[in-house]
């Protein structure tokens, strides 16, 4: 029963963090570009 409910938390974790991620990507939010060209490490 114990692994039930910490897969059932551990699941609800998960896709609350899905759902944050897609939310800002959305919004125009990016986890990879933070949006200052001059601090990427691609930039030259």
């Amino acid at each position: 029963m114990g692994t039930f409910i910490t897969g059932v938390i551990l699941l609800a974790a998960v896709g609350l963090a899905l759902r944050s991620m897609i939310r800002s990507k959305k919004n125009g939010k990016s986890l990879q570009c933070g949006g200052d060209c001059s601090r990427c490490k691609g930039c030259y």
